[in-house]
């Protein structure tokens, strides 16, 4: 193992002591192997992962493509559509370092992935209603943008932070991350053709899916939390057995 020659050695014990706390012992030390694989993707949980981000990375991704192209229909020249094409991100970025540290101060992920959400959702409802303001219309870009690159951090951080112990953790984030830039994919042929209406709907049916899978993710948790409450391990068990469970662990409890 590697040690940081710029870390005091009271820094490298603190930092273990955080490691350690945030998911106990990992065991890292052991390689990953098929059957692993296949217990982590036997957990319905992993999978509700995969499609809340899944649904998010639709839209997401149809905006970085052709939101250029939907703020020229607004009848701006090219350089004016490049110009008005950046506020949207600068609100977001600001949004999503609010949101980002109002979660984490108060250890709380669920709220702070649904209502950026919704805000995205508004914004599409908009510009699927008003064809004939442009300032609202614009408006309606900006919470989309704010509310979907806020939200997408979040869903990671708060499904990674759910996975106990090395291998749950990295088939887990893999599975999350893999599967749902499938969704880029998607993305690609939202606005195919200039029909905006079209690609609008697309985008709020796969929003909806991300934002349900949140939901459930939500209620499955709180369920095995409560469940854990009533459980004890064997007696017996070894620290590496213990890590082995990751956080089917009674003795761990997910963060909603």
């Amino acid at each position: 193992q590697y040690q940081q020659k710029w870390l005091r050695d009271d820094e490298r014990d603190y930092i273990k002591a955080r490691l350690h706390a945030d998911q106990g012992h990992s065991a890292a030390e052991r390689s990953i192997t098929l059957k692993d694989v296949g217990k982590v993707m036997s957990d319905y949980k992993v999978w509700l992962g995969g499609f809340m981000y899944f649904g998010i990375i639709v839209p997401a991704y149809s905006y970085a493509y052709f939101s250029p192209t939907i703020v020229q229909s607004y009848g701006y020249d090219k350089i004016q559509t490049q110009l008005h094409s950046v506020p949207p991100w600068a609100v977001a970025f600001v949004f999503a370092m609010v949101i980002a540290t109002a979660s984490d101060w108060l250890k709380h992920r669920f709220l702070f992935t649904v209502l950026p959400i919704c805000i995205s959702i508004s914004g599409f409802a908009i510009l699927l209603n008003v064809h004939d303001n442009l300032p609202v219309q614009y408006a309606a870009l900006v919470l989309i943008c704010m509310g979907m690159y806020s939200a997408m951090p979040i869903q990671v951080c708060w499904f990674n932070m759910n996975l106990g112990g090395h291998h749950r953790r990295a088939v887990g984030s893999a599975w999350q991350i893999g599967f749902g830039n499938i969704g880029g994919i998607i993305a690609t042929y939202s606005f195919v053709g200039g029909d905006f209406r079209k690609g609008y709907i697309i985008c709020v049916s796969f929003i909806c899916l991300s934002a349900l899978s949140c939901i459930i993710y939500a209620v499955s948790i709180m369920a095995e939390n409560r469940k854990k409450a009533n459980q004890t391990l064997p007696e017996g068990m070894t620290e590496q057995e213990k890590a082995e469970l990751g956080d089917l662990n009674p003795d761990f409890k997910y963060m909603l």
